[in-house]
């Protein structure tokens, strides 16, 4: 074989690497095509999540909303069929109130402020002791204590009043199959 029969054996090698090189980089692109279809489709799909997680709190608010109703309009009915008078239920329904209790052993002393009124229960736990009810009348009843809890009933109506943290105090409130509950927080 002379000189040019190996150069042209070159060359021919030559273009052979070059048609391979070219097969490399264009399955190199398609490559690279799909990944960036991939991104897309990813991309698209947190737009999607994040479009359902949008609806789900959506769907959230509005179910806590409904909660909120219903438990207002358990709470009307419960004051309703608790003998309270009307102008009283009227004059209560805006008002806040600050409760301070003062606890010594097993002796309890729970003041309850609601604009001008001052309501004072004293009692032992375990024993009889007239409570002020929310209409002023005065109501023999015991008040017992378990863990953390202070249960009694005033008329039918079962109260049990619950130290959940160092700053939430929960009442809730049983009539029959209606409950309502009231959460208070701690003042500074």
């Amino acid at each position: 074989m002379c000189c040019i029969e190996y150069f042209i054996l070159c060359i021919n090698c030559f273009i052979h690497c070059i048609e391979c090189l070219m097969y490399y980089i264009e399955y190199f692109m398609h490559c690279i095509n799909y990944f960036m279809y991939c991104i897309e489709y990813f991309i698209l799909c947190i737009h999607c999540f994040m479009y359902y997680i949008e609806y789900f709190m959506y769907c959230i608010e509005c179910f806590m909303h409904c909660i909120n109703y219903f438990m207002h309009c358990i709470a009307n009915h419960l004051i309703m069929v608790s003998g309270l008078p009307d102008d009283l239920i009227e004059k209560g329904k805006d008002i806040k109130s600050v409760t301070e209790i003062e606890e010594n052993g097993d002796q309890f002393k729970v003041t309850v402020t609601t604009g001008a009124k001052v309501m004072i229960n004293s009692f032992t736990i375990g024993q009889e002791a007239e409570i002020e009810s929310l209409t002023g009348e005065k109501i023999k009843a015991v008040v017992n204590k378990e863990g953390n809890k202070l249960k009694t009933v005033l008329n039918k109506v079962t109260s049990v009043t619950e130290l959940v943290d160092g700053n939430t105090l929960v009442n809730t409130l049983t009539l029959g199959s209606l409950v309502y509950k009231r959460i208070s927080k701690r003042l500074a």
